[in-house]
């Protein structure tokens, strides 16, 4: 029966949607409530093919960014270009649309839990555990899920693979692209760090102004590009090539911080 169909990972699309709807509902004023999301770009999600769609973006909390994609997202599906007015997208979701996370992260508590079955594909890092550094082989489960998932639908990734600004972006993330030749969306964001915490679920300060920019597929020569190449063209599509920080000091970007701060809470 239709009512029990399962998506590739054996998930039923219908405790899937209404995970959605659910949590849709509850973190809506998140981004157009106490706080607001200004979006740029999100015409271009209409001209996209059903699947082996990857989204590349910088990271600055655990959840609330992926949340913040996910309503995005479904409003442009919807017909609401730039925008979260009627929140009656959120009914409607796309059900094919996943998430690259941290296992650890997605099995500490019962709301992780629940995330992941909204769309998480969780892998073991191979250079991080419980906080500690670690070196590890890549698990070929792993890399086969995200081919699965790309197969049958649209693929979120934060390649840095941390909330922490201007890290590196890491080769696994240039492997899947040479690997696997999906259309690459970068998506740059802003103001989830003050307005959320480091896990995205604690409301840190309202009257934030956050923003999400959905920039056009990137240019890449899949056959003739080596990984480095690629890499270099993630990092400055995210700005979180190091040359973005070379425009201004340490100190300097902590004080715009700052004062840009001041002047979006009200």
């Amino acid at each position: 029966m239709r009512v029990f169909k399962k998506n590739p990972f054996g998930h039923y699309h219908f405790l899937k949607r209404i995970i959605i709807c659910v949590f849709g509902i509850i973190s809506y004023r998140r981004y157009n409530g106490f706080n607001k999301l200004n979006i740029e770009g999100s015409e271009v999600l209409k001209d996209l093919p059903p699947n082996k769609v990857l989204f590349i973006s910088n990271h600055q909390t655990y959840f609330a960014d992926v949340a913040a994609m996910y309503h995005v997202f479904n409003a442009s599906i919807n017909g609401r270009n730039n925008s979260l007015k009627r929140w009656t997208y959120i009914l409607k979701p796309k059900l094919n649309l996943y998430y690259i996370a941290a296992l650890e992260t997605m099995k500490k508590g019962f709301l992780p839990k629940l995330f992941a079955y909204a769309g998480s594909i969780s892998i073991e890092r191979t250079w991080r555990s419980a906080g500690k550094a670690v070196n590890r082989q890549v698990k070929m489960s792993d890399i086969s899920n995200i081919k699965k998932a790309l197969d049958d639908g649209w693929v979120i990734t934060f390649p840095q693979g941390t909330t922490k600004p201007f890290n590196p972006v890491r080769r696994g993330t240039a492997h899947l692209i040479k690997l696997y030749q999906p259309i690459v969306i970068p998506i740059v964001i802003d103001g989830f760090r003050r307005s959320f915490d480091k896990k995205g679920l604690l409301i840190k300060k309202r009257g934030i102004l956050q923003s999400m920019v959905i920039k056009p597929p990137l240019e890449i020569d899949y056959e003739n590009e080596d990984m480095n190449e690629i890499l270099e063209k993630v990092e400055y599509a995210i700005e979180q090539h190091p040359s973005f920080l070379k425009v201004i000091s340490v100190e300097e970007y902590a004080a715009q911080e700052k004062e840009l701060n001041k002047k979006r809470t009200f």
